[in-house]
């Protein structure tokens, strides 16, 4: 099997020398997480948060990162599939424009070193819940919530094709 690379996926490093080079005015959007799965409610997310800025970076949950937050479900071990795979799928999506990997638990430090001018996360987050909400918005920056397409998670996917299987 040979590597899966794309050049949306960058290393935090040259993530930020392509930032420098942003023209005046870019609206970097943000936003973050396991993609383990990748389902239509994800899709419709990623599309929507792309619209609200000029490019969209996703912080994507390495696999360390996906095993300590989500642990094993009723299903198999999360994630159900690895790093690679999933930030190469991502990448494949025309809404989003850079993958980062990041190895903690939150990303918290990511956000801190992107400095994006908007962040996103799905309707499960209440605004005030989300991560790095007072990194952006004292750069003068905006924090949405956005509705999530009803009917679709992960979680749910897993236990429905464990129910199927049983």
């Amino acid at each position: 099997m040979q590597p899966l690379a794309h050049p949306k996926i960058q290393t935090l490093p040259d993530f930020l020398a392509k930032k420098a080079a942003f023209p005046p005015g870019y609206r970097l959007v943000f936003t973050n997480g396991c993609y383990d799965i990748l389902h239509p409610g994800h899709v419709d997310l990623l599309a929507r948060a792309r619209a609200e800025g000029d490019g969209l970076l996703l912080g994507l949950n390495s696999d360390a990162s996906v095993r300590r937050i989500k642990g094993s479900l009723a299903g198999p071990p999360r994630p159900v599939n690895p790093q690679a795979e999933r930030a190469f799928v991502l990448a494949g999506l025309a809404a989003v424009d850079f993958v980062v990997l990041f190895d903690e638990d939150t990303p918290l430090e990511l956000i801190r070193a992107v400095r994006p001018q908007v962040l996103v996360k799905g309707g499960d987050w209440d605004v005030s819940r989300i991560i790095g909400r007072d990194v952006v918005e004292a750069d003068g920056g905006r924090v949405l919530s956005l509705p999530l397409l009803p009917g679709y998670s992960t979680t749910g996917l897993i236990e429905r094709l464990t129910r199927q299987g049983a």
